[in-house]
């Protein structure tokens, strides 16, 4: 279990300082970036990794497997038709690519739960509980497909 939560650190660090840097940097350039899914880098990876079976760079592949075993312990959608329908469910919301990426690779189950992660949701008042609860409902329905 501690290795869960150091690699959570790592990631929410990691997190930080990109996006610090990021919008110190400019607002443009942060607006501008296109986010991915954790579920969606991990079906890069794996096509990385069956491509490049035969590389001479044992290193490459070595990154590639040990981002490829992150990606598959924090992944939570394993196929292409539910991380479809969870992006077109959070793009019917308009949220802000990074509340929709947080918000898909996190999955929260509560309200409050989303409200605590993923901060811009309470600071703009855009979502009333009621229709938050029922948007993570509608995900948990997606994700609960796939088993």
């Amino acid at each position: 279990m501690l290795l869960y939560f150091d690699n959570l650190s790592i990631f929410i660090i990691s997190l930080s300082i990109c996006v610090t840097s990021t919008v110190d940097s400019g607002k443009e350039e942060f607006e501008k970036a296109e986010t991915l899914l954790i579920s969606e880098v991990h079906m890069l990876l794996e096509h990385r990794k069956q491509t490049n079976e035969n590389a001479e760079e044992e290193q490459e592949l070595n990154e590639v497997h040990e981002n490829l075993n992150y990606c598959e312990r924090f992944s939570k959608f394993k196929f292409r038709t539910t991380i479809k329908a969870i992006r077109e469910l959070l793009n019917q919301k308009k949220l802000h690519k990074f509340e929709l990426a947080a918000l898909a690779n996190l999955c929260p189950e509560t309200p409050e739960e989303a409200k605590a992660l993923i901060p811009r949701c309470v600071l703009e008042g855009r979502f009333e509980d009621e229709e938050l609860r029922v948007l993570l409902e509608d995900m948990a329905t997606q994700r609960s497909f796939q088993y």
